[in-house]
């Protein structure tokens, strides 16, 4: 009999011998590969983790006991355990759950997260409100060894170890291996040193080296070092034991009596305490183990042979991006790459193929990537750090303190600008032209199609002269992209359709195509169309002219409203005491959930028909 039917809660695997928690991690494997097969999602971070996380719930006891995962795509699992077996199904769905952990999706989702690195800091928040009021209950972070390349995740081991407090860490580490022999060597070690004889006896012997004077304090260095030399040798956990943890691993995350059994002996120590569990992404699913990166995040595809279903068309603006890059790269000897872990997911894997010595991928430290491309850039090499939208928040300091104010010509490429689609909040790029906007010195762009995305990047990188961001959204491009390249004149706007005067259609990057179709489908008026290219600076000159010739003026932007483009329009038109009537259309203040790209701009009003909406209720609205 299956027993994953009965099983719904942690309560319901307390008394699960190993032999059905092994049935029941095969059991829950199937369940996610049958589930993402039709509706696509993060599919070997999920797999990867299967056993570890029917080990949490079988020995801790949420949501009394606090179980944080970093960036929490990989919890599928921890969904089907913790009440949410049956909404899988509806998983980054519009209306279903979320594809990450969400605080009110469930009380099991103590922290949600969908950016890495964030999972320690906050583990050191709950335990310490724990200890401040007194109360007792265990609480556990889970961070991948990825994760660990964010400057966040070290400033909080530095701070969680210094603490001294009851907190575990567990590194899930799926990008080496074990061979046998060193595996069972530290299987060995490990076992032994969680021991509780082994962990009393080492506390008596340095309490009794402590009363004996100058000789005790010799014995306790010579006993140091000997103790640090044996587990230098065996286990890589120096550095974690520096830092004031104490070190258990590595383990086999997929063993599951061999990790229940080491949360076990290890939950009581009152300290804090990392167990390393070496994990294979992808366990399972062949296809998925195989090519992990195509199967991190992915749409539907076939359960038996990992065949992806093909979506209709293939030109997207990263394809072009890439290959522009790829192009740009013997155009310009000097040009130089950099990701954050996003090499497949910005093209600049192309790059990278092509000009390996030029490119680089620098791990999830967006902060990093930006500083490092900016001294790149200072020294005279044309340099592009490609980031998603969302991600590139985490370097907001670096690029006021370090690029703007010192003028460095470093560009951004903003992939997925906009909303993105089943992701959900934690990755809409909505907030970049805001906050771009208020830092001095930042030139902001954003492309109508794929050519003029290609046309803009080899203009910023032709001029070098200032810090140029280009954002661009998730999604097909419009036209045809040919092969050329050509210069935009600086801060210049293009008048698309010349209309009546009844109404001035002010549209930013990927708005306009919509803008131009709405406004074609239109009888009653003729709008004019401007496709806004330069959101910062703009085109101050046609700006004025447009605005004296309409007195009704509607801003089509997929960015938040405030402090968005529209804004800035407005508040130039107020400088210059224009009395324009001024509607903005953008991305509302409030966090977008998740659900297809196409079903949230139509939700929004950012689609052809929300657009022609907008126009004609604002034409309407002036005949009265």
């Amino acid at each position: 009999m299956a027993i994953l039917e009965k099983v719904n809660f942690p309560t319901d695997i307390e008394e699960l011998s190993d032999n059905e928690l092994i049935q029941l991690s095969e059991e829950i494997r199937n369940f996610i590969i049958d589930t993402v097969s039709k509706t696509g999602g993060h599919l070997a971070p999920s797999l990867g983790v299967v056993e570890l996380t029917v080990a949490l719930l079988k020995v801790f006891n949420p949501p009394v006991d606090k179980i944080i995962w970093d960036v929490s795509h990989q919890t599928y699992a921890y969904k089907i355990l913790t009440g949410r077996k049956d909404k899988l199904k509806t998983i980054r769905q519009f209306g279903g759950i979320s594809g990450f952990l969400k605080r009110e999706e469930s009380e099991y989702d103590v922290w949600g997260a969908g950016h890495a690195s964030t999972a320690i800091s906050a583990a050191l928040g709950f335990a310490t409100k724990r200890d401040l009021v007194g109360e007792n209950y265990n609480v556990t972070a889970v961070i991948g060894d990825g994760s660990l390349t964010g400057g966040i995740a070290f400033e909080g081991l530095n701070n969680t170890g210094y603490s001294g407090k009851n907190i575990l860490i567990i590194l899930n580490d799926n990008a080496m291996f074990i061979s046998p022999n060193v595996g069972a060597m530290a299987k060995y070690l490990t076992k032994f040193v969680v021991s509780p004889f082994y962990q009393k006896v080492k506390s008596q012997i340095w309490e009794a080296t402590g009363k004996i004077g100058g000789v005790g304090k010799h014995m306790r260095v010579l006993a140091r070092k000997l103790e640090d030399s044996l587990k230098n040798l065996v286990v890589p956990g120096m550095f974690f034991e520096q830092l004031g943890f104490e070190y258990y691993g590595p383990v086999n995350g997929h063993d599951i009596h061999e990790v229940t059994s080491i949360l076990e002996e290890i939950k009581d120590v009152k300290k804090p305490k990392l167990l390393h569990v070496v994990t294979i992404k992808g366990k399972g699913f062949k296809p998925a183990e195989k090519d992990a990166t195509t199967y991190h995040g992915l749409g539907k595809f076939d359960p038996n042979t990992g065949e992806l279903f093909k979506t209709t068309g293939s030109n997207t603006y990263t394809n072009v991006f890439g290959n522009a890059m790829v192009e740009l790269g013997k155009k310009f000897p000097d040009l130089c790459a950099i990701t954050a872990a996003m090499s497949t997911g910005t093209g600049l894997d192309l790059f990278g193929e092509k000009y390996r010595d030029r490119f680089f991928d620098v791990g999830i430290a967006e902060s990093h990537a930006v500083l490092f491309g900016g001294a790149l850039a200072v020294e005279g090499r044309k340099t592009v750090v490609a980031v998603y939208s969302t991600f590139l928040q985490r370097a907001f300091d670096i690029i006021i303190h370090d690029i703007t104010l010192q003028k460095v010509p470093l560009v951004l490429a903003l992939d997925r600008a906009g909303i993105v689609g089943e992701d959900g909040p934690t990755h809409h790029g909505a907030f970049d032209i805001s906050y771009l906007r208020s830092i001095p010195g930042m030139v902001i762009t954003a492309p109508k199609d794929g050519q003029e995305l290609r046309n803009l990047l080899f203009t910023a990188l032709h001029r070098f002269s200032e810090p140029w961001a280009i954002r661009y959204p998730r999604g097909l491009v419009p036209d045809k992209v040919t092969d050329s390249f050509n210069e935009i004149p600086f801060s210049s706007w293009e008048i698309i359709i010349e209309g009546d005067g009844n109404l001035l259609v002010l549209a930013v990057g990927s708005m306009v195509y919509p803008a131009i179709e709405a406004a074609q489908s239109i009888s009653q008026f003729k709008p004019t169309v401007v496709n806004c290219r330069f959101i910062k600076p703009f085109d101050k000159k046609l700006l004025e002219d447009l605005l004296k010739a309409h007195k009704n003026v509607l801003i089509i932007e997929e960015g938040s409203e405030l402090g968005g483009f529209g804004e800035g329009v407005s508040a130039y038109a107020m400088s210059k005491g224009l009395k324009n009537r001024i509607i903005i259309h953008g991305i509302p203040d409030r966090f977008i959930q998740h659900g297809t790209r196409a079903q949230l701009l139509s939700i929004l009003g950012l689609d052809v028909s929300g657009i022609k909406a907008s126009m004609v209720k604002f034409w309407v609205s002036n005949q009265k």
